[in-house]
């Protein structure tokens, strides 16, 4: 019986841990983290360039509609390509008139990405977004919320096309450790994050407003 349970024993210090070992060898298991590439906005002003035509190289601004009009090709729509989207449209439209040809797109100009806060907030505006954001981290970029704010119904719109928008209530008001955490929102160029007014303050307003309107008012 000794002799079983010294094996193994001897099983578990010397053969285990090679196994841990083998599996310490093995590879990551890799994931894959993909950032979406910079879309074209009105405003936004690229280079198109020919390799064997530069007669018809062009530096053209993306109009409010969303188009550029190029001498090659006429209009095309190119809001919300990317510049190698963009490439691959104008291709298209140049292959039309030009016997295979070979462009390139430089971005000169463009609309540098922001989100908007508004409401009870201390300094609302535009802000613009270096680097990813948060609603609640927005808001403190903001100065924070005002007493008289609604930290339980904050609402952030996100602009899905010209059209239509998604709306998403955050009660922020629960996050008081990192578990909470998940009730809060990364922001996306364009957002706009609405902090309300709460209702005991829009009282509290009235009442101090009654308050001062009966010291002057003259008694008769």
């Amino acid at each position: 019986m000794k002799r079983r349970v010294f094996s193994a024993l001897v099983f578990v210090l010397l053969v285990l841990p090679a196994a841990v070992c083998a599996q310490d060898q093995r590879p990551p298991r890799l994931t894959n983290v993909t950032e979406d590439r910079y879309r074209l906005q009105p405003g936004d002003v690229i280079e198109v360039q020919f390799r064997y035509t530069p007669e018809f190289n062009q530096t053209v601004t993306v109009q409010p509609d969303g188009y550029i009009s190029l001498g090659v090709s006429g209009d095309l729509k190119v809001a919300g390509f990317t510049i190698e989207e963009t490439r691959q449209a104008v291709l298209r439209q140049a292959n039309k008139r030009l016997q295979d040809p070979v462009a390139s797109i430089v971005l000169k100009e463009f609309q540098k990405p922001y989100f908007v806060v508004a409401g009870e907030v201390a300094q609302p505006g535009k802000i613009e977004m270096r680097e990813k954001v948060t609603a609640l981290q927005a808001i403190m970029l903001a100065g924070g919320m005002k007493e008289s704010a609604k930290s339980s119904q904050v609402v952030v719109f996100r602009k899905i096309n010209s059209d239509t928008a998604e709306v998403k209530v955050l009660n922020l008001k629960e996050i008081r450790r990192t578990s909470d955490l998940e009730n809060d929102l990364t922001l996306q160029a364009g957002d706009m994050v609405y902090v309300p007014r709460d209702k005991l303050s829009k009282v509290e307003r009235f009442m101090r407003l009654v308050s001062v309107a009966a010291l002057i008012t003259p008694k008769l």
